[in-house]
């Protein structure tokens, strides 16, 4: 239910840190969607990797040209096309995964198949492996010059193949490649290059990164998205949960490093000066749902219009008890508490 709420003197600036994590992504357009329909939320910067960084761009280039209004728009229609494509793609639920009720690609022998080859061939040694079907859709979903000229700051994070460090493209450098960049999972596509250097996904670098909200940015309050668990009670058994688990941790090791230092930061810095003070003072929130538990590593390759629907809705449910129970924390205090990461250190 969207809220009454109108811009003015009370207004909440506030970032965004968007995750990657394929068709989960659907999540994030669910929290953005929500947000979105608070006219006293002034969404500042964002900053977001693979399925984060789409998003991203697509909101900032859809409130560029038409306000709140053309950034769900635009975030719909861009879901709306990855749904329609994903019908022609051969990474298709079972038979067996349908009658079992799950948002998986567990027992479809063609993820077997293309899983099994990416272990022995690289996209190198493929035809195809150059090719990436976003290419074409994203060309179209965004207009990159209202991203540069919009009022919202986007930050696009990938890895560097050479060097292993991230590189944080701002939004007068955002295009297709760098979109693609971000999103480059190594075992399926060919890195892409930017500057005369290759790039793979920017998950494993940032996801997504805080330095650029944080020392960028004018607001002082960053909401993080999160798409990928920090923690899970049960120790991963069978192959397919231990390689789920193991894309979790390392997708989330920056982003949790970065939040540490800033728990270290708050208890060493004393004064409100300089880069320090700044990360000490930022205020954290984080919006994510206990759904995300339930969904296993393949998923994030289902892209079937019910279940992109069904991460949405929960992302706007998400959302929205968020507002109702943290509105007010806005502009005044952290609803996350960052020093329990430093727990065991």
């Amino acid at each position: 239910m969207a809220s009454s709420r109108v811009a003015g003197a009370g207004s909440k600036k506030i970032d965004l840190a968007l995750q990657g994590g394929g068709a989960h992504g659907a999540f994030t357009w669910g929290v953005l969607d929500r947000l979105l329909d608070e006219k006293s939320i002034e969404i500042r910067g964002v900053s977001g990797t693979s399925a984060g960084a789409m998003n991203a761009a697509i909101m900032a280039s859809g409130y560029s040209l038409g306000g709140r209004t053309g950034a769900q728009k635009a975030l719909e229609n861009y879901w709306r096309v990855i749904s329609d494509a994903a019908k022609f793609s051969p990474f298709q639920r079972s038979f067996l995964d349908r009658l079992m009720g799950h948002w998986t690609l567990e027992y479809s022998p063609t993820y077997a198949f293309a899983d099994a080859l990416g272990r022995v061939l690289s996209p190198y040694d493929m035809p195809t492996g150059g090719l990436n079907p976003l290419r074409e859709v994203l060309d179209k979903a965004i207009d990159f010059n209202a991203v540069r000229g919009g009022p919202i700051k986007v930050f696009i994070c990938a890895t560097n193949v050479r060097t292993g460090r991230g590189r944080v493209f701002r939004s007068e450098e955002i295009n297709t490649d760098v979109l693609l960049a971000s999103a480059c999972l190594p075992t399926l596509f060919r890195a892409i290059e930017i500057d005369g250097d290759p790039y793979w996904d920017g998950g494993y670098s940032g996801n997504p990164s805080l330095v650029p909200l944080i020392k960028e940015c004018d607001s002082m309050d960053t909401l993080i998205v999160q798409i990928n668990p920090y923690e899970r009670k049960e120790t991963p058994k069978t192959a397919g949960e231990i390689v789920s688990r193991l894309n979790e941790i390392s997708f989330n090791a920056v982003l949790i490093k970065e939040l540490r230092m800033m728990a270290l930061l708050r208890r060493a810095t004393t004064t409100d000066e300089g880069e320090g003070g700044l990360w000490g003072a930022q205020r954290v929130h984080l919006l994510t749902s206990d759904i995300m538990l339930d969904l296993g590593y393949t998923s994030k390759l289902c892209a079937e219009w019910e279940f992109l629907t069904m991460l949405r809705d929960e992302g706007r449910k998400t959302a929205d008890e968020f507002l109702e129970k943290h509105y007010s924390d806005l502009g005044r205090i952290s609803t996350y508490e960052v020093e329990k990461l430093l727990e065991g250190i």
